[in-house]
């Protein structure tokens, strides 16, 4: 019998549970993952029946067919029942998994230890019947001590019960999908007696080292032996030696207990090579403990790196460098699992990451699977490692609730326990969005005397005052605050604190825009250093339309470039039937569900970029290149020039890139010769530097492209369309009738509203407006020879909308010239410009100007001006809520053709448009939940706009910033359209 309910505890629950260590067991461990036993129970304490089915562990019932009657359910802020802490519902799904396992034979002797890498929300650990312990914290392992129980060389059944619901789900509440069951692996094994309990390492960057280590002996074998010593060697330079005068200042204060020991290692060595994300340089230390003969009894192995973390002023440095942080904000997410992954998984998520230009991670909002901080010590990632604590809706409760005042500390406690040793680790989080009070104190408390090396940080903590200084939080982190007000506390000259966003930038649906504006503004900003996007990827959970349950690992590849395969879609809040939800807000991050990059990536990785150019002489032809990377030179890099001419297409030539130091910067050769091969007639010019990976890095393939810098060389000569020549045809509704189109060129104000439009209040603005409905009425159509002028009203709940054209047929196509004029009264709207709809069959296009990422007003630095080709299938976007995308920015001239031959269209602007030509009308998208719901059409959709709005980030955050915004005013725009 348990001695407690630990799923109605309001109080921590730990019985026989043991202590969080840094000593990692996995190697040689016997794992238990795979195939078990499963019953879902609909209460905890209901009985068991005969029926079991199968489960496959590490993973969610949630998530697989065994969890029949329990299916994924998302919400944000709000908990999925109506209970008050620590109460939790009766209707409780709780799973029972039961294996056999056989014991090994050598255990013989040897204390026996299970793991369980991680269960939502409480454990219940059986063996043979018999009840071993209780473990909670979802994101964590808990380990029992089973040397009492199981008999090496015999059969024991181990049953793991989890109860979906307790008091420890009101601090779980971390804006994600709600699911029940273990998640991370499982594992038995077995050490001496006597064993290492931790191992604390100190690796300054100067070369010093301390190694701490903590020894026990199992309980049953009495006190500690007599004659036990620790000895350690660290790879390329031998043997470390244990400190005499700590083991005997400790025993003198009688620090040991009799079945506690501790002894230290320490060195001061010389030519080590200091660790940063940018130069993860790790060294392998291997610490043994010895029984009194010499025998090894424990051996634990670490891969260190010296490096050292500290806050000067309002500076964060690392190794004594003011580091920028290009953050991103994790979970553990799989569309097929939940958030179950292997090693392999975590591995290629980090290193795309890396190619993207981030150099940091919060691993919001719990500490990650152990793979997680060995795999960004090894690749070069800066971690803000987050406890366990989030408790959104009852959050003023909780912070000052001395019922949950063990949780915090003993969450926090367990996370440093656990990762202290990992150099990755720069700072400690105490949790997200729990308001900030008496525990949160408690665990920073606690976490200051442990760990003084790094800084921690909590949001709650400054939320009210940028500016404490008793606070429990070194780092001001807020969560999407606007440029202006983080620009106003950097200049205001009481900031005390660096200031690194813990959030900014929401990427939900078609997002990101002003990412440039902050990094602008974080570059040339003193007291600005950074922060972390959120979020690093959408959370759709493949769904079979066949029966809408989640599909599973047997859908494994039924999804490509984003898009799930036919029969399947990527499910959000509320297509589970889970109610209350917060629908498609899951759906917020930087990657597909399938790891897919969407088009703000690109703009990070250029706004990242490492290379920067600048003329030193535009008239010579001579650039200087900028190294803008805080520990690494240039040699790691290689590049070629890319000459681009709007007319005389794409040259390429090598690039001579010079080793240039960290923070420094270098003449490159001049380039006439490169110059020289432009031609006079070509039109706007542009060089561009494609730069790539020299040598195979350990986080991408050599000739991988890291970054584009690029220059412009020439600019655009005047638009010109030529001398007038033919006719133009009009209908009697004044619509232009041309034989490439099916539907005529018309004004369009309005888009399909994207996540941030809907949220940020934008699509209700535009709606009252009436602009999703606008009704063209014809005013006149005049003819001045070949030349028509159509005027036409657009009528508004604001005022009418003038809307004139001019076409013109001249030597090569035909000329159309507009107008609009929106009154004062028609304000921020989503677009003025042309929509038109060609002939079918036009599935290719090809353009000059910003690409070949979809780009927009504001979030177009990461798309070079140049020549780019591309399907018109492959322009769309499709963000899991269909919305608009697909947009070019920059575009100066496009054509569209058949691939299997035939005419096609040229179109040329006037000036540097934002253009799009997808298979979707606005309104298809904005009527669609999902993608399953649309229908490609067969005629290509043509958007020319003379102004777009920006995207913004207003789902969660601020919205775009005032230049790219669309008022009232007069608008003209002008374009050719050519036979091909």
């Amino acid at each position: 019998m348990l001695p407690v309910r630990p799923w109605e505890a309001p109080e921590i629950i730990s019985w026989r549970r043991l202590p969080m260590h840094a000593v990692d067991r996995r190697p040689g461990s016997l794992s238990l993952d795979g195939e078990w036993r499963f019953q879902l129970l609909p209460a905890p304490d209901a009985p068991l029946t005969d029926s079991w089915s199968r489960l496959e562990v590490p993973g969610a019932w949630t998530m697989q067919d065994a969890g029949a009657h329990d299916l994924p359910h998302y919400t944000n802020v709000t908990m999925p029942w109506a209970h008050h802490p620590p109460a939790s519902p009766a209707a409780n799904p709780t799973g029972v998994h039961e294996r056999e396992v056989d014991i090994p034979a050598d255990w013989a002797g040897r204390r026996i230890v299970l793991q369980v890498g991680a269960a939502e929300s409480v454990l219940i650990v059986e063996v043979d019947g018999q009840a071993v312990g209780v473990g909670k914290d979802s994101h964590l392992a808990s380990e029992f001590d089973l040397s009492e129980v199981v008999r090496p060389g015999e059969r024991s059944t181990v049953r793991l019960t989890v109860v979906k619901w307790s008091d420890a789900t009101h601090i779980e509440d971390q804006d994600q999908w709600w699911h029940g069951g273990i998640t991370r692996s499982v594992l038995l094994y077995a050490t001496d007696p006597l064993y290492l309990a931790d191992v604390t390492v100190r690796a300054g960057q100067d070369g010093t080292l301390g190694v701490d280590c903590q020894v026990r002996g199992s309980a049953t074998e009495g006190p500690l032996p007599e004659g036990w010593s620790i000895s350690g060697e660290l790879e390329e330079f031998g043997d470390l030696v244990q400190d005499a005068a700590y083991d005997a200042a400790n025993r003198a204060e009688e620090r040991v207990s009799d079945f506690l020991g501790e002894a230290r290692l320490s060195a001061t060595l010389s030519g080590v090579h200091p660790w940063s994300a940018e130069t993860p340089v790790l060294y392998g230390l291997t610490v043994r403990l010895h029984h009194a003969d010499g025998t090894v009894a424990d051996t634990s192995y670490h891969r260190i790196g010296f490096r050292d973390i500290e806050i000067r002023g309002r500076d964060l440095l690392v190794n004594g460098e003011r580091v920028y942080i290009r953050g991103v904000n994790r979970h553990d997410f799989h569309p097929l699992t939940g958030r179950t992954l292997c090693a392999d998984e975590i591995r290629a998520d980090l290193e795309t990451v890396k190619r993207f230009g981030f150099n940091a991670i919060r691993t919001s909002h719990y500490p990650g699977d152990p793979a997680l901080l060995d795999l960004a010590d090894e690749l070069g990632l800066y971690l803000v490692d987050e406890a366990d604590i989030e408790s959104h809706d009852h959050a003023h409760e909780i912070a000052d609730d001395p019922r949950y005042l063990p949780a915090f500390v003993d969450r926090v406690s367990r996370m440093v326990l656990r990762d202290k040793n990992h150099p990755s680790v720069i700072i400690w989080s105490l949790g997200n969005e729990s308001d900030y009070g008496a525990n949160h104190d408690a665990a920073a408390g606690w976490l200051r005397r442990h760990d003084p090396t790094r800084p921690l940080q909590y949001e709650g903590a400054a939320k009210t005052d940028w500016s404490a200084t008793d606070i429990a939080s070194d780092i001001v982190c807020p969560m999407y605050a606007s440029l202006d007000e983080i620009v106003a506390h950097a200049r205001s000259g009481t900031q005390t604190k660096p200031l690194i966003l813990c959030e900014y930038s929401h990427a939900m649906g078609n997002s990101n825009g002003t990412l440039a504006d902050h990094w602008q503004a974080f570059e040339s900003t003193p007291g600005l250093q950074g922060g972390f996007i959120w979020e690093l990827w959408d959370h759709g959970i493949l769904q079979r339309l066949s029966d809408g349950r989640p599909a599973g690992r047997a859908a494994a590849g039924a999804y490509a470039n984003g898009v799930a395969a036919e029969g399947y879609r990527w499910a959000y809040g509320g297509d589970f039937g889970d109610t209350p939800n917060d629908g498609a807000f899951c759906a917020d991050g930087l990657l597909f569900p399938d790891r897919t990059p969407k088009p703000a990536m690109y703009e990070h990785r250029e706004l990242a970029a490492p290379v920067r150019l600048s003329w030193l002489s535009e008239e010579g032809g001579t650039l200087l290149v900028h190294n803008h990377q805080h520990f690494r030179d240039l040699s790691w890099l290689t590049a070629e020039w890319h000459l681009s001419a709007e007319d005389a297409g794409t040259l390429t030539a090598p690039a001579a890139l010079p080793a240039v130091l960290p923070g420094g910067s270098a003449e490159l050769p001049p380039l006439q010769g490169l110059l020289a091969t432009l031609p006079e007639d070509g039109g706007e010019a542009w060089l561009t530097l494609r730069v790539t990976t020299a040598h195979d890095e350990t986080w991408a393939p050599r000739g991988t492209e890291v970054c584009t810098p690029r220059m412009r060389l020439r600019e655009r000569a005047p638009f010109a369309a030529g001398p007038c020549a033919g006719s133009v045809e009009v209908d009697g509704d004044g619509l232009l009738v041309h034989p490439l189109l099916t539907s005529p060129p018309v004004l369009s104000l309005w888009r399909a509203p994207t996540d941030n439009d809907l949220l940020g209040g934008p699509a209700d603005h535009w709606r009252t407006l009436g602009l999703d409905t606008l009704v063209r009425k014809l005013v006149s159509v005049t003819r001045d020879g070949e030349k028509v002028s159509v005027r036409s009203a657009y009528g508004t709940r604001a005022g009418t909308v003038l809307h004139e054209q001019f076409f013109t047929p001249v030597r090569d196509g035909l000329l159309v010239e507009e107008t609009a004029v929106l009154p004062e009264g028609v304000s921020d709207v989503a677009r003025v410009g042309s929509v038109f709809e060609t002939v079918s069959g036009l599935d290719l296009i090809e353009w000059y100007g910003q690409g070949p990422w979809e780009s927009y007003p504001d979030r177009s630095a990461g798309a070079a001006v140049g020549h780019h080709r591309a399907s018109v299938d492959a322009l769309f976007t499709p963000y899991l809520r269909p919305q608009e995308s697909g947009g070019r920015h920059g575009v100066r001239s496009f054509s569209l053709s058949s691939s299997g031959g035939g005419p096609g269209l040229t179109v040329r602007l006037d000036s540097p448009r934002q253009v799009s030509a997808v298979r979707h009308r606005a309104h298809d998208l904005d009527t669609a939940a999902h993608h399953d719901e649309l229908t490609p059409r067969a005629c290509p959709v043509v958007h020319i706009d003379a102004a777009h709005r920006g995207l913004g980030t207003a789902s969660c955050g601020p919205d775009t910033l005032p230049p790219y915004l669309v008022g009232a005013g007069t608008y003209r725009w002008s374009w050719t359209l050519c036979r091909r």
